[in-house]
């Protein structure tokens, strides 16, 4: 069914005769076609949702979560099915598919059934009552990097408070939507609660996010993307949520355990091949740590393993195309050019390699704060040095970029980590390398975004509260 849309319960043609390949990045052979859509596609859909919506919304939260919670009942059955297609499409190595993308997509489905029959829906205040009701039809787009993961943070939240929704993923690694609508239909949506469209942002997007019958859009990808998007969404003053790109710093104060922060940064920078909007791509450490620095990270660098995704022990697979490969090595001579050192890897791609969309590993020394690479995000393995002379300035540093998504704090006063996180303009702070919290909010400050995902705090963006004034009586 890669060939098709699925609007109001049924698999349909699209309207449009064109196509779009999509390409496995390891090899960079075709593994599927899928419609590129178009307006009618996309006036479809919605109103689809909109038809679908006064009865998805009266049901009871318990109904809803019902379908939720079979919905990943269905996913943790096929999780082996939908890891091996998101390494195909995606190139991220198969464990750490079946572990983030997957093991993270059925969690966060069980987690917003759960929020779905626990959350309280009306409460009073003096002689209001305030009613939260479902805020109506949302498009959701999303990128390739995680897919499964971030429509599963848009679409479950959306669907457990009684929104319905129209979903176009991201053409570059669409095959995993395909999957879960299936997964949708067979677990008994009512048809029009949800809808998936096929194509490019440029037409199948733009067209949903300019509908005024789209109540919100929840859009996640690019800054640049999302200035686009909000400027469209404006024209009908529907509600935002942007979740984008980010420049995280990972900062590592005089009395941290060196070795510890710098694997930690490691792994968030290179984790999907660097592919990720939180990941940590600027390591801020003392000056007269630079040399010992240096040594741990040739050490640790060479014992990650990049090649296929589906072999034993992989670490890095692939970018997710051509055009990005080229796009990190143009950034990786640009920092060259400024002045930076190459400590390990580059913009060569070994031998071995050349058949992929591989990138080796990359560690810069010696950036300077306003550097090219210190300041855009480059979404591929590339980590930036930066020293800094004293705690002031390396605050200074951290917060110096139009960013403000993740962070990391590294040191071994617990307190002084904690002061300096609170100062740190961002959604996200890690201290010591602690664990992502799936049920904390997550979102960006700055141009990183707006609203948040996960948890309650994902739910809650899909609601309107309304306030009743009763009659107070004597």
């Amino acid at each position: 069914m890669s060939n098709q849309i699925y609007i109001d319960g049924k698999w349909l043609d699209s309207n449009s005769d064109l196509t779009i390949p999509v390409l496995n990045p390891t090899t960079g052979g075709v593994i599927a076609t899928i419609p590129a859509g178009d307006m009618v596609d996309a006036n479809m859909a919605v109103e689809a949702a909109v038809k679908a919506f006064p009865a998805w919304s009266s049901k009871t939260s318990n109904e809803r979560a019902d379908l939720i919670d079979r919905v990943a009942e269905l996913l943790l059955a096929k999780s082996d099915l939908f890891a091996e297609m998101i390494t195909s499409e995606v190139g991220m190595p198969l464990k750490l598919s079946k572990m983030i993308q997957v093991g993270n997509a059925i969690a966060s489905w069980k987690h917003y059934a759960q929020i779905a029959r626990e959350f309280t829906y009306e409460e009073s205040v003096v002689n209001s009552l305030l009613v939260h009701e479902p805020i109506g039809v949302v498009a959701c787009i999303t990128p390739w990097n995680f897919p499964l993961i971030q429509i599963t943070h848009k679409i479950a939240p959306a669907l457990a408070a009684g929104c319905t929704v129209v979903l176009k993923p991201s053409e570059l690694a669409p095959l995993n939507a395909i999957a879960l609508a299936q997964i949708i239909h067979e677990a008994g949506f009512p048809p029009g609660v949800f809808n998936l469209l096929m194509g490019n942002g440029e037409d199948v997007g733009e067209a949903l996010v300019s509908n005024p019958k789209v109540d919100m859009v929840s859009f996640t990808g690019s800054t640049r993307a999302g200035k686009r998007v909000g400027a469209i969404a404006s024209q009908s003053i529907k509600r935002v949520a942007l979740e984008l790109g980010g420049k995280s710093s990972s900062v590592v104060l005089d009395d941290a355990d060196l070795a510890r922060a710098i694997k930690g940064t490691l792994n968030s920078c290179f984790l999907n091949s660097g592919q990720t909007c939180l990941a940590h791509t600027r390591l801020l450490i003392p000056e007269n740590k630079y040399d010992e620095a240096k040594t741990i990270v040739l050490a640790a660098v060479e014992k990650m393993k990049i090649g296929d995704p589906f072999a034993e022990g992989t670490r890095l697979g692939p970018v997710i195309s051509y055009a990005q490969k080229d796009r990190i090595r143009n950034y990786i001579t640009t920092a060259k050019k400024e002045g930076a050192e190459v400590i390990v890897g580059g913009a060569e791609i070994p031998n071995e390699l050349l058949s992929g969309n591989f990138v080796q590993p990359t560690v810069l020394g010696k950036v300077k704060p306003n550097d090219t690479v210190a300041q855009e995000e480059i979404f591929g393995p590339v980590l930036s040095i930066i020293t800094y002379k004293d705690e002031e300035e390396a605050l200074k540093i951290a917060n110096n970029t139009i960013y403000g998504l993740g962070g990391a704090v590294w040191s071994n006063d617990y307190d002084r980590a904690m002061q300096f996180a609170r100062h740190m303009r961002t959604g996200q702070v890690d201290i010591n390398g602690a664990a992502f919290n799936t049920l904390a909010p997550f979102g960006g400050y700055k141009q990183s975004g707006n609203g948040r995902e996960y948890g309650l705090y994902g739910f809650k963006e899909f609601f309107e509260i309304k306030s009743i004034q009763q009659e107070i009586q004597k």
